[in-house]
């Protein structure tokens, strides 16, 4: 396997111990064993050890929230990584938490045995509450919060991720102080989009407008290229810069050609991608394949060839397609200033930052020249 893959594991599935108002996993429960077997996890640590090439092998645990199958599983999971990493490849563990189950014993254990840590966090508690909620309705920033500072005092690499909804997009400042207020030095913003096409908008009243996310991401650059730039690391600026720093974008909803992020449900179960888990793309199960054979099946490569070959003309004719080659298709729902379908629903939003960054990404690009 040469070219390079993501997988999420979702060794819960989508339970969880919240119950955010944006989720859009949790409709995908569905019967079968509460926890991955021991079976198909070592299946699945042997087929990705000996899938990849280079030196660096990732697992990406996600959910629902992951650390519901209890620290057990993943005392299971650094077993059998270490029983199955014969040439001696350097393996990391990345797992994306609500953080609210995080202890002392939780951070320990991670710092240990070389984890890294996503948290959700939608900035200060009043934003934060409004959607991160527990079945009782009420809040989970206060856990979050704790979870993040066990894990710093730990010495365990943290990134923030944080959803930009209709709630927060009207604070940019004001969140994203906040978050270097807790010692953020990695920052994923998420914007929420969910489609509702019942709308004159096609998006829920909690998603946010596109305008606005182009918005605040203006804002947020601004003071980054001010006061932080070299300290902190947003997601998105780093793959605006990718356009000249690097070969390709990072992150699979800006790259050209998508289908290298899948997915691996509790039971086995292969799909195409976390937001395309639908019985028209379950490709097959990791324990009757072998990953490369789901990983490099026509099915997929189709999946995600339809990412660039279904762009309106609106985006190829775009100055701005090199920075987001049309985003993710799950966003592209609206038509185009002619008419056309399959525009993404933040084109505004992404065309308001690429332009607002622009001369600073063009300063790099002179910078690079020989």
């Amino acid at each position: 396997m040469t070219e390079p893959f993501q997988i999420f594991i979702k060794p819960v599935g989508p339970a969880c111990n919240l119950r955010c108002s944006y989720c859009y996993y949790l409709q995908n429960e569905s019967a079968g064993p509460a926890l991955m077997s021991d079976e198909v996890l070592e299946k699945y640590v042997i087929e990705h050890i000996n899938s990849v090439d280079d030196e660096l092998v990732m697992f990406s645990w996600h959910g629902g929230e992951p650390l519901l199958a209890g620290i057990n599983f993943y005392r299971r999971v650094v077993e059998l990584q270490k029983k199955h990493n014969t040439t001696g490849k350097n393996i990391i563990n990345g797992v994306q938490t609500n953080g609210t189950l995080i202890d002392d014993e939780w951070a320990a254990f991670f710092a240990s045995e070389n984890f890294i840590a996503g948290i959700s966090i939608d900035g200060p508690r009043e934003f934060h509450d409004s959607n991160r909620v527990h079945p009782n309705a009420g809040g989970s920033h206060g856990e979050a919060e704790k979870g993040l500072r066990i894990l710093q005092n730990n010495g365990v690499p943290v990134e923030i991720l944080c959803v930009v909804s209709s709630y927060n997009s009207h604070a940019p400042l004001e969140i994203y102080k906040y978050f270097k207020s807790l010692g953020a030095r990695f920052i994923t913003f998420l914007p929420l989009v969910i489609k509702d096409l019942t709308k004159i908008s096609k998006v829920t009243d909690s998603s946010v407008r596109a305008a606005d996310f182009g918005k605040f991401l203006s804002v947020v650059f601004d003071n980054w290229l001010e006061n932080d730039i070299g300290k902190i690391n947003v997601q998105i600026f780093d793959e605006a810069f990718s356009t000249v720093l690097k070969p390709e974008h990072s992150l699979c909803i800006f790259k050209k050609v998508c289908g290298r992020v899948s997915v691996i449900e509790k039971n086995g179960d292969f799909f195409s991608c976390d937001h395309f888990t639908g019985v028209d793309y379950l490709i097959g199960n990791i324990g009757k394949n072998s990953l490369t054979e789901l990983l490099e099946s026509d099915k997929q490569k189709e999946f995600g060839k339809k990412k660039f070959t279904t762009l309106p003309k609106y985006c190829l004719d775009c100055e701005f397609l090199e920075y987001c080659n049309g985003e993710c298709p799950k966003n592209r729902f609206i038509e185009s200033p002619s008419g056309e379908p399959g525009l993404n629903y933040l084109c505004e939003g992404y065309k308001i930052f690429f332009s607002h960054c622009q001369p600073f990404v063009e300063s790099l690009r002179l910078a690079s020249k020989p």
